[in-house]
């Protein structure tokens, strides 16, 4: 039986399930994909109605996006997993956390916990990001080969975009500029979005955020009052999606993260 969602799999060890943002695709982790695969086995989908995956039938809420990369994993064969999650991505993997489905989860500007007037203002900056990148979705393959051309496109949700990979400010083709299910999805999992059972969570959880977010303003420190021990790390200089700004101090966050999941296991 196939899965109903696209899927990159590579590398050997524990299994680490990585969950991008709204608006792009599993190419947003590339930078970092070298070195996650040399330490773990990577699985790497794209959400719903984003790059290869197509939009799902049903509300996309939170708990019905969960619920069909679950089931992807129940194919795949893969039982409880590392996970590696931003924006959206993070809250997912906060929801996978709550079903005792993570072994840890590195979670980086997980949406979900921002004020009504902050919700305002992420849906109106998502929506401005999602109309300029469809104008201009037959330029961004020729902008992202040069780095004043992905410093354009990337402005917003990174800090230093400039430092992004080709394959990076593409995705945005195939997320904002393609996404054919972004509005339920910008509505139903982020605008609409009110977490529920965080008290549940009992594995490792590191929460982090770039000091330069200007999409998610100071929500994710929020979720420390509801995730049983998670812990904050702040990534001084960095965006909103943080892959390429601050690549080494995520994956250190990363591997302190897993060390937990191994201490709880074996103490």
């Amino acid at each position: 039986m196939s899965t109903r969602l696209s899927w990159d799999r590579a590398g050997s060890g524990e299994p680490l399930l990585l969950l991008h943002g709204i608006g792009t695709t599993r190419d947003d982790f590339s930078s970092l994909r070298p070195a996650l695969e040399a330490e773990h086995d990577v699985l790497a989908v794209d959400l719903p109605g984003h790059g290869d995956s197509p939009a799902l039938l049903e509300r996309p809420t939170i708990r019905a996006v969960t619920d069909v990369i679950e089931a992807d994993l129940d194919l795949l064969g893969v039982g409880r997993v590392h996970i590696l999650g931003n924006s959206i991505g993070a809250r997912i993997a906060l929801e996978f956390a709550r079903r005792d489905r993570a072994l840890s989860v590195l979670s980086i500007a997980p949406s979900g916990l921002n004020l009504l007037p902050e919700r305002i203002y992420q849906g109106a900056a998502m929506s401005i990001l999602r109309i300029l990148m469809s104008l201009l979705r037959p330029a961004i393959g020729p902008l992202a080969q040069w780095p004043a051309g992905r410093a354009a496109l990337l402005t917003g949700l990174r800090s230093q975009p400039w430092l992004a990979s080709e394959v990076e400010a593409c995705a945005l083709r195939e997320g904002f500029g393609e996404c054919e299910d972004f509005w339920r999805l910008l509505f139903w999992g982020i605008l609409a979005d009110i977490p529920t059972g965080l008290e549940e969570i009992r594995c490792p959880v590191i929460l982090a955020q770039g000091t330069a977010d200007i999409v998610a303003s100071g929500q994710t420190p929020r979720y420390l009052l509801a995730v049983p021990g998670a812990t904050f790390q702040a990534l001084l200089g960095a965006g909103h999606a943080p892959q390429s700004d601050a690549p080494d101090n995520i994956l250190e966050l990363l591997r302190q993260v897993t060390r937990r999941a191994d201490v709880v296991r074996t103490g």
